[in-house]
């Protein structure tokens, strides 16, 4: 999960206007020498529909790893700190899906209060 939150960061490293220069984005590029070579770096074929279902992915499957290690424990198979360990994961996964669509929801929200 932590790498699809990398590559939500990268996406903002990218020039405005779907790469097309501007006079502010050259003026910004310029002071910040490692940044153009960071955009230049950054993956350009990511969308953030690709960024959102990856995470949610990574979600889905952090969840199942704590279901199948509480499971392992049942069976006596797993110690005790393993079972925490991925539990608590899932759990700190879970929390941050939840605040994701949150935030997602209130955008919305926000974007059809608009007045056009």
């Amino acid at each position: 999960m932590i790498e699809s939150l990398k590559s939500v960061s990268s996406l903002t490293l990218s020039s405005p206007l779907g790469g097309a220069m501007t006079e502010n984005s050259v003026s910004s590029t310029a002071f910040q020498p490692g940044l153009a070579q960071n955009v230049q770096n950054a993956p350009q074929s990511m969308s953030f529909a690709q960024v959102l279902g990856d995470m949610a992915s990574d979600a889905v499957g952090s969840l199942k790893a704590g279901e199948t290690k509480s499971f392992e424990s049942i069976q006596g198979k797993a110690n005790t700190r393993e079972v925490v360990d991925a539990v608590m994961t899932a759990e700190q996964t879970l929390q941050t899906a939840i605040a994701i669509r949150d935030k997602v929801v209130t955008a919305y929200l926000e974007v059809a209060r608009m007045q056009i």
